[in-house]
């Protein structure tokens, strides 16, 4: 790691990675990738309080001090960087995320706005795919046909069955939220909005069973499902972690909640959705790189624009500490490449260089990567830590690994059986 003297202090500002020495590492060779994803937090306030948000529930509050919705000019200045961006760096695609609080507080004319003025600003010189993440409460007629109109992709949170999402996904008044999910979901899957549905989110919760929750979620017929562990990290542990030491000398109850999962879903007779995380894992056994930042090594290559148009880190470190997010930059004045020169998001995109020792001495560290990034992080030493999930990520790859090779290996002898006894395809011995 190229860190500058002093960078072992223990104040946040100071801990990994904001010692990391960019100016070397370009010196070195090291070119940062454009960013590809941008998220836009088009509303900062949510109509559900789940229990274990880290925008609302975590260590950084600062959403409380966020304006509610995104104004127009700043949408209209977040436009032209993004523009800025994709011109400066010949890019021919980019992903425009709206995400919240939930983006759909922002009204038919905040969410057309946001998308009408990226794609007007980029141009016919690059493609804009649009998606959305929404909790679903507001997914009607009205919304649909806006999302139909402007191709729109949805993607909506559902922890399982009723008894499961309930338990963390409700009211503020304490009221369960499951029913008008899936009344907003059967919605959105009428025929002329089905192509819309990107997939479901689902966060895991070990008091629900892994089969029957991922069955639950297939009632709706989800062409993707992302299962999603709940953030914690070496000083706020998540749920049946919490005497975790960093051998994960607590066991694998995540690891061993996802292995069911798998088994379950790689053994169905036909391929019923596209579950994420394990198909980036498949990916990786035969040496493909990762498409999604929880594993492998690929550079990350996301910025976040927080409402009041501040450019932030990916705001799922928000479970970190207060300010993990925040950077010295606004649109107003700082363009995206700027921001790819920061510490904070150059030690995203350096793979192997930005690990902990721990990690780079694993025989899964080119799957793994680590882990999600915000669940590193232990005061002191910031993210230069291996995954408070450490010992789950382990188990589930070291799973799915063994798995596929076994299952690649028998076609193989199959093939040569079949060669021994009937000759080859041209009919020679």
């Amino acid at each position: 790691m190229a860190l500058k003297p002093g960078a072992e202090a223990v104040p946040p500002e100071t801990e990994w990675p904001a010692g990391l020495d960019v100016r070397t590492l370009l010196e070195e060779g090291w070119r940062p990738t454009p960013f590809h994803e941008f998220v836009l937090k088009i509303h900062s306030r949510c109509n559900l309080a789940c229990s274990y948000c880290y925008m609302y529930e975590m260590a950084d509050q600062s959403w409380r001090g966020q304006p509610r919705r995104m104004a127009d000019a700043t949408i209209e200045t977040v436009a032209r960087r993004i523009a800025e961006h994709v011109e400066s760096n010949g890019l021919s695609r980019v992903e425009l995320i709206l995400h919240g609080g939930e983006p759909l507080l922002a009204g038919l004319d905040g969410l057309r706005h946001a998308v009408t003025a990226v794609r007007s600003a980029v141009g016919g010189g690059a493609t804009v795919n649009v998606g959305l993440q929404t909790n679903g409460l507001l997914l009607g007629p009205d919304f649909l046909d806006l999302f139909a109109e402007l191709d729109v992709r949805v993607s909506v949170s559902l922890d399982g069955d009723e008894e499961g999402h309930d338990r963390h996904r409700r009211a503020p008044n304490g009221g369960g939220s499951y029913h008008r999910v899936v009344a907003g979901l059967e919605r959105l899957l009428r025929p002329p909005y089905r192509h819309l549905f990107a997939g479901l989110l689902s966060t895991i919760d070990l008091r629900n069973d892994p089969v029957a929750t991922y069955e639950a979620l297939l009632r709706f017929g989800p062409p993707s499902l992302d299962f999603l562990l709940p953030h914690g990290t070496w000083e706020a542990p998540p749920p049946g972690a919490a005497s975790a030491d960093s051998t994960g000398a607590s066991g694998a109850p995540y690891g061993e909640w996802l292995v069911q999962v798998f088994d379950r879903w790689y053994g169905a007779p036909v391929r019923e959705t596209r579950v994420r995380l394990f198909d980036e894992i498949i990916r990786m056994v035969f040496d493909r790189p990762s498409r999604m930042e929880s594993v492998g090594l690929s550079p990350f290559a996301t910025a976040v624009v927080e409402t009041n148009g501040a450019i932030e880190q990916v705001d799922t470190l928000k479970a970190a500490y207060e300010g993990a997010t925040r950077t010295p930059l606004h649109v107003s004045r700082d363009s995206f490449d700027d921001a790819l020169m920061l510490p904070s998001f150059a030690a995203r995109q350096i793979g192997l260089r930005a690990l902990s020792d721990e990690c780079r001495g694993c025989d899964l560290v080119r799957i793994c990567g680590g882990g999600l990034y915000p669940h590193r992080y232990r005061a002191g030493s910031g993210f230069a830590n291996p995954s408070v999930y450490c010992r789950d990520l382990s188990r589930l790859i070291s799973h799915i690994a063994a798995t596929v090779r076994r299952d690649v290996s028998e076609l193989r002898e199959n093939g040569r059986r079949r060669i021994a006894v009937h000759g080859r395809k041209d009919g020679t011995e």
